[in-house]
């Protein structure tokens, strides 16, 4: 696949929290392209490498990306104006491989609760969605996933929103009722989320944050170790081969 960086129009941009910017970019071409669980590698004016984010969602011809402010590149990407164009290299990886007909229950940690709302969207009244934050002040999100026709729980860890606790605690209770599950975020909770799949059986993909430069497996940079089927194992690309990944695959 030839990868063509594109310059797309920010037709919208809004600030959810303190730390966490949403932005509405225009391409047809790019977002007719797009799979739930795919992401962009954005240039940034006055830095070499370009800043992964994982696409939101996907509205005709607008690829939605919600980041956050986490060093001096996507502190410049924050500043960006409605009406000027940022460059994108997109879209990039291999997304989740969803079921519209499946129940599937999307888990999403922190900022990995945006590339699952396009994903939960796919679904519609067959997702049920378990976002986990670390306070109230964090949450983002929760009215697009209801708009979107999702049955929506909401985590946080000092309980100052929905149930005190973390996401696993929501999901042991209604695993039984999934045929799917897809999930984001830090490596921990995907890990634990991967537990209960395997004790209930349930097949579970993985999106893995992993640190990447390139976004298309040529620096070898964001290396992961996944298992083979005799038990041994070997190293794949985030950027390539995921960041979609079978939860049994990965080493963890």
């Amino acid at each position: 696949m030839k990868y063509d960086a594109q310059d797309c129009r920010l037709v919208d941009a809004r600030q959810l929290t303190a730390t966490i910017y949403d932005f509405r970019l225009e391409n047809k071409t790019l977002a007719a392209l797009t799979k739930p669980g795919q992401f962009v590698q954005v240039y940034v004016p006055g830095k070499t490498l370009r800043r992964p984010i994982s696409v939101c969602d996907v509205e005709g011809d607008i690829i939605r990306l919600v980041f956050e402010v986490r060093g001096e590149g996507t502190e410049i990407m924050s500043h960006t104006k409605v009406g000027e164009t940022m460059n994108i290299i997109a879209p990039l990886g291999k997304g989740f491989t969803l079921d519209p007909s499946r129940k599937t229950i999307f888990i999403g940690g922190g900022i990995g609760v945006p590339p699952m709302l396009y994903s939960a969207k796919c679904c519609g009244s067959n997702a049920t969605v378990i976002n986990g934050f670390r306070n109230k002040d964090a949450v983002i999100l929760s009215e697009d996933f209801e708009h979107a026709g999702c049955r929506l729980i909401l985590t946080t860890d000092d309980g100052s929103a929905g149930i005190h606790g973390f996401v696993t605690q929501p999901l042991a209770e209604i695993i039984d009722e999934a045929e799917m599950i897809c999930a984001c975020g830090p490596t921990p909770m995907l890990k634990n989320i991967a537990a209960l799949a395997r004790e209930h059986q349930i097949p579970c993909q993985v999106s893995l944050e992993q640190r990447m430069a390139c976004g298309v497996g040529a620096c070898l940079g964001c290396a992961v170790a996944v298992r083979r089927e005799d038990g041994t194992t070997f190293y794949q690309h985030v950027c390539k081969d995921g960041p979609v990944f079978n939860s049994e695959e990965v080493a963890w």
